[in-house]
């Protein structure tokens, strides 16, 4: 897979792809990122990329010319088609199942705006979709951009020393993870619940289950009701309501309230 990433800042979207997963993706000659940087298809002595907005207002919007003869290049940089994202807040939440779709492209090119964004005739012109990784602001698109690279690589086959690290991350099968544990058993903190000691798979595989069934229904109440969960899922997330781990404390210290009780 290749990914083209069109920033002013090019060198932080390679630097945060040179370590961890991503990383070794790249060794392995899984993915590929390349930086484009726009000004260097600017004109002028300053090589300029933005201007004032039309209608007034503060801030600079990018300009047009440099940025799509820039696109033009990375285009040609590689015969494949590549599906062009716009990182805004403007654009569709990025979830589990849209980091899918986009591991299964060969191509990718992240356009990262800055100041107010993009000239909107480019975006009409240029641009397949726009994504966003949540509601709220940055100083560019370059974060969002990143994140997007390490979703993506990490379910590139081979990327992940065990396959099925993937398979069981939160959001994979519409849930939040259970918890996990290591050593030590014992702690000052607490003790690894016997059941994943037991060597047990079955009653281990129904644990995991529960508890993943459980965390979501406290934290993300939302995401139970958009999952098609199996009569078997429902009667273990019952089980769980009635059990003594059903009464938790939650992240922000609201021990065993249930999500209607929390509002």
């Amino acid at each position: 897979m290749r990914i083209d990433v069109v920033s002013l800042f090019p060198e932080f979207i390679a630097q945060c792809a040179a370590f961890g997963v991503v990383g070794r993706a790249g060794e392995r000659g899984l993915m590929s990122l390349h930086g484009w940087n726009p000004r260097d298809h600017a004109e002028g002595n300053y090589r300029r990329v933005d201007d004032r907005p039309f209608g007034g207002g503060p801030g600079m919007v990018m300009l047009i010319d440099p940025l799509r003869a820039c696109l033009r290049a990375v285009r040609e940089a590689d015969p494949r088609p590549a599906r062009v994202i716009y990182m805004s807040p403007q654009g569709r939440p990025l979830d589990q199942a849209k980091v899918r779709e986009l591991a299964a492209c060969e191509r990718l090119i992240l356009l990262c705006g800055r100041y107010e964004g993009v000239d909107e005739r480019l975006l009409q012109a240029e641009v397949d979709e726009e994504l966003s990784i949540g509601d709220y602001v940055l100083s560019g698109g370059e974060l969002a951009a990143a994140v997007v690279v390490d979703a993506v690589a990490r379910l590139q086959d081979g990327a992940l020393n065990d396959a099925e690290s993937a398979v069981q991350d939160s959001f994979e099968d519409g849930l939040l993870d259970c918890p996990h544990y290591t050593r030590p058993v014992a702690h000052e903190l607490g003790v690894v619940p016997e059941v994943l000691m037991s060597g047990n798979h079955a009653r281990i595989a129904r644990w995991r289950r529960m508890q993943a069934l459980g965390r979501t229904w406290l934290r993300r109440p939302d995401l139970i009701d958009e999952a098609a969960l199996t009569p078997a899922d429902r009667a273990l997330l019952e089980a769980w309501k009635a059990s003594d781990e059903g009464v938790q404390p939650l992240p922000d210290g609201h021990a065993g309230e249930s999500p209607e009780q929390a509002e």
